[in-house]
């Protein structure tokens, strides 16, 4: 999950199409450009056999500002590989308090940094 965060993050599709399940797998992959990933939080995971589990949530920054996506992915391992299948996911807009620490991860408040 970590390697495929990172690979959206670089803007790698060649990592994301090949770490995706052939039988999900979109036709093209076009990743939104302008979106900048800030950090990942795996809150759950597990396997039984071959399928595995993820919850996580990914925060990013993009030109309408601050967003939290939270999925529930599925995996399967083949050969030794795990791959991607599918997941149940949610975005939702990301509004600090102005006294809150940046999402950006600069350390200040947002009130004195992005928020301004």
């Amino acid at each position: 999950m970590r390697a495929r965060y990172s690979a959206y993050a670089r803007g790698d599709t060649a990592y994301i199409n090949n770490s995706w399940h052939v039988d999900t797998r979109p036709a093209t992959l076009t990743l939104p450009s302008g979106d900048r990933w800030l950090g990942l939080e795996v809150i759950d995971s597990g396997e039984d056999g071959d399928a595995g589990r993820v919850h996580f949530r990914a925060t990013c920054r993009d030109p309408a500002g601050f967003a939290v996506l939270e999925e529930s992915s599925r995996f399967v391992r083949e050969e030794g590989r795990w791959l991607y299948l599918d997941g149940e996911h949610a975005v939702t807009a990301l509004k600090p308090g102005r006294n809150d620490p940046c999402p950006c991860g600069s350390g200040r408040k947002a009130k004195k940094c992005c928020g301004a």
